[in-house]
């Protein structure tokens, strides 16, 4: 089970304790292989590096109102009554207390900029940082970035001198790495753990920037918002979560990539939100399926399988059924690359955008807007297809069509106003329904060429079920959302 993010330690603070006994049971042998690798690239020991790194890090404290409704059920009086009132008051009042949460963080300026996670923080009604000595200050919330799960404190020091760390460049880590994690779990302030880098890139299904680094360090409830350092003492990673099935380490944890973090960490610091950069198109993996059907050699990029109206993607000639291989210059390997590539590229830049398009590969020129400002006006597009009345069943792939009229919408509980050719019946058991094609599903795109009508569409599949082709790719509209499905022609 994935623990997303370390979730904080929270009690009402009239139960918090002042002593805290903890019990440890400690016994691990490390063996090292070197496999050529010299001793000297191997640290005898790390307290050099903690002891200057230490200082940097911080405790997160802060206190949120939680409310547990009335504390008993009221009776019911008749209306008039002398105790109406009174029991009316009493139970109005929700029973409402303080509880406490507990993370971690880590200066990135001395004038007292601190980074943390945004789960730390959430909802909190008051947060404190506390220094490795002690010292503690009451922060206030420059910025925070859901999507990525950081947020930028600022403290004020007065004459505290302050220790801060700089972000490394994670994309030089390699996996075997030594990593060090310093931070708060369970409470117990300033604990240090080492380990190695696990793997890199990994999704854990956390958001659409997903760019997390698996490390073998020991982290716990409480490391949230902690920095992972390299061993030249940069932050490469901001721990974020583990896989768990108890709640305590089992060795896999995950940290946000420095890369990430940093970009996000400044533009929160100046701007006080993200300014991400925007495309405007919906995407989907790139299948060995449907790689074939596009005649793609191998599966790889982003299947567009819409475009936003007016996004910088429309403008620039960018087409539902394209596959985007290179963005800027950046090969899209897998479908979200993508997003976060993107993400990362300032706004207004003019980017060159590679795409495969019906053989061939094409290269077009797209001056990136920004995604903050699209999700305020709302993102919203689609293109209108041929009416007419004809109708048209496919055996060998399962599926009958019509094209759609305002009347055959109303009887299909459609939207009046759509057109274009719809799915009116899907056998059981046949190749479509395999694929989840339903009744009332809009076709849009029979490969990457536009679904103009029935008999256009019909003559495609025949062309394509009579060249030997596996199957066909096409692009469906179902409540608003656009997709594109591969079908595969019936065994004879």
């Amino acid at each position: 089970m994935l623990v997303r993010l370390l979730q904080p330690i929270r009690q009402p603070l009239s139960h918090m304790r002042s002593d805290i006994v903890v019990s440890f049971a400690v016994a691990f042998t490390i063996m090292f292989v070197s496999f050529g690798v010299s001793a000297a690239q191997r640290p005898d020991s790390f307290a050099d590096e903690v002891e200057k790194l230490s200082p940097s890090v911080v405790n997160i404290s802060t206190t949120t109102i939680v409310s547990d409704g009335p504390s008993v059920d009221m009776p019911q009086f008749p209306p008039g009554s002398p105790f109406e009132e009174f029991f009316k008051n009493f139970g109005d009042n929700d029973r409402q207390r303080k509880a406490q949460s507990l993370g971690s963080g880590f200066i990135i300026d001395a004038e007292g900029i601190v980074v943390t996670n945004y789960h730390v923080i959430e909802n909190a009604e008051e947060i404190r940082v506390i220094l490795s000595d002690e010292t503690s200050f009451t922060a206030k919330v420059l910025g925070q970035d859901k999507k990525t799960d950081i947020a930028v404190l600022k403290i004020e020091p007065g004459e505290t001198k302050l220790t801060a760390v700089a972000f490394g460049n994670s994309d030089e880590l390699r996996v075997g790495d030594w990593v060090l994690a310093i931070g708060n779990p369970f409470g117990l302030g300033g604990t240090v753990t080492a380990g190695i880098v696990s793997a890199r890139g990994r999704d854990i299904g956390n958001g659409p920037y997903d760019d997390f680094i698996q490390t073998d360090a020991s982290i716990n409830r409480g490391n949230s918002g902690g920095p992972l350092f390299n061993i030249a003492g940069e932050v490469i990673g901001i721990n974020t979560a583990i896989y768990s099935q108890s709640g305590g380490s089992v060795g896999i944890g995950f940290a946000i990539s420095s890369n990430l973090a940093s970009r996000v960490a400044s533009q929160l610091v100046e701007f006080g939100q993200t300014r991400r950069g925007w495309l405007g198109v919906f995407i989907q993996e790139v299948t060995p399926d449907i790689a074939e059907s596009l005649g793609l050699k191998e599966a790889g990029g982003a299947l567009v399988s819409s475009t936003n109206e007016n996004s910088p993607a429309a403008k620039g000639g960018v087409q539902p059924g394209d596959v985007i291989v290179k963005f800027d210059g950046k090969v899209i390997d897998k479908m979200r690359d993508l997003p976060r590539i993107v993400a990362e590229t300032d706004i207004g830049t003019k980017v060159d955008v590679e795409l495969f398009r019906q053989g061939k590969t094409k290269t077009v020129q797209i001056t990136l807007g920004e995604l903050e400002k699209a999700e305020l006006v709302g993102l919203a597009g689609g293109d209108k297809s041929a009416q007419g009345d004809a109708k048209q069943s496919f055996g060998s792939l399962g599926f009958s069509v019509q094209n759609l009229t305002p009347k055959i919408a109303g009887e299909m509980g459609l939207d009046a106003e759509k057109t274009g050719v719809v799915v009116s019946e899907v056998i059981a058991g046949s190749p479509a329904a395999e694929k989840g094609l339903q009744v009332g599903d809009i076709l849009r795109r029979f490969g990457q060429r536009p679904v103009e009508g029935v008999a256009d569409l019909a003559k495609d599949i025949n062309d394509a079920e009579k060249g030997g082709r596996s199957g066909i790719l096409i692009l469906i509209e179902r409540e608003g959302r656009e997709r594109f499905i591969q079908i595969s022609f019936a065994k004879k």
